[in-house]
């Protein structure tokens, strides 16, 4: 019986899913001209539409929010009409599909920022960090701490995001705020020294993160609201210390009490250890009414462990939906995984992107 439970329906909030794999968001740098995702992008998650939710790429929210190279926006007309030829792409093969919406704050480069300026973070401490620019991976530029009365404008990006995703046709979007980006850089005390209203206490750190999920789900409807975090993922310069449970445990119930409907926990580091530090995420869960999702080094064995213990309700898949546009039939048939090009992953065109076969169009040996 657990070995079936990945692959029956679920429902969430007021979809319903056909199963409970979901693609994780993935980075891939295909946007073209002025940020707009194209048709490739459409097919690419056209493929993948099998999966009981896809999650996409981070996508940010304002020409100032970028912090790689060919990474593709929601604020404008053009952007819009992109996204919305994937969403139907996407709807027309029965999936099911939110929008991942982010700013990266400091982990940028002065060459993607719109007027050359520096990067905007909680402060202005510099992450030892690399991004994609210029064709190139680089060290990001040192940043410079937001204004008070800047960060209500990020607010009212995230909330108009938001707008232009259900615009362009998404069932939902998630808040990315995990990975070492502006609202996780907020969370965490080695990236955020600031001493007024945002920064010092656990009440101060989530204060952004708990505005623009409110923000988000006051626009669009806590139905179509949700969230990634990533509590002691030590990617893109983040340290973490010990004081991480309690920062957590307070964010999540304040999350909970806006209805949200589900939280998204990248557990351990991405694409790494899942026991790097020691954090209890049962207690996040205990502490979420609505649906949980496990994310980092899932397979089938451990999805089904924790989905039988209850630990979890949907299992995020990241990589391996590359190379597998089709995991969930070899999840389900247990066929052999087709492995991931590493030179493809960020940038190009077609190949690595869209030229996987699932294994009805493999060749027999």
């Amino acid at each position: 019986m657990a070995d079936k439970t990945l692959f029956e329906p679920y429902t969430l909030g007021s979809l319903l899913l056909s199963n409970r794999i979901v693609m994780a968001p993935l980075t891939r740098n295909r946007a073209g001209a002025g940020l707009v995702p194209g048709e490739l992008a459409a097919t690419y998650y056209s493929q993948r539409a099998t999966a009981g939710l896809i999650i996409t790429e981070a996508t940010q929210i304002s020409a100032g929010a970028q912090g790689y190279q060919d990474t593709p926006g929601i604020y404008s007309f053009e952007q819009i009409t992109g996204w919305r030829k994937v969403t139907e792409a996407v709807h027309l093969r029965g999936g099911r599909i939110f929008l991942q919406i982010w700013h990266v704050g400091r982990i940028s480069h002065v060459d993607l920022r719109p007027d050359g300026s520096a990067p905007v973070a909680p402060s202005a401490i510099r992450a030892d960090a690399k991004t994609f620019v210029n064709n190139g991976f680089a060290d990001v530029s040192e940043p410079r701490a937001l204004e008070p009365d800047e960060i209500t404008g990020i607010v009212e990006d995230f909330r108009n995001a938001a707008a232009n995703a259900i615009a362009a046709g998404f069932d939902g979007v998630e808040i990315h705020a995990a990975n070492g980006y502006l609202l996780d850089q907020f969370l965490k005390e080695t990236a955020n020294a600031r001493t007024d209203a945002y920064g010092g206490s656990v009440e101060n750190r989530a204060r952004l993160v708990l505005e623009v999920a409110a923000a988000v789900s006051d626009e669009i409807g806590a139905e179509r609201t949700a969230i990634r975090i990533s509590p002691v993922g030590p990617l893109n310069g983040i340290v973490v210390n010990t004081s991480q449970q309690a920062q957590y445990n307070y964010l999540v119930e304040k999350l909970d009490a806006l209805g949200l409907v589900y939280l998204h926990v990248v557990e351990g580091a991405p694409g790494g250890p899942r026991d790097i530090a020691p954090f209890d995420y049962d207690a996040l869960r205990e502490r979420f009414s609505n649906t949980y999702i496990g994310n980092n080094g899932y397979n089938l064995e451990l999805a089904t462990s924790r989905l039988s213990a209850n630990q979890t309700d949907l299992v995020a898949f990241g990589h391996t939906f590359i190379a597998n546009p089709d995991l969930v039939e070899r999840l389900r048939t247990g066929a052999e995984l087709a492995q991931l090009d590493p030179t493809t992953l960020y940038g190009g065109g077609a190949k690595g992107y869209i030229d996987y076969p699932a294994l009805s169009e493999t060749p027999a040996n």
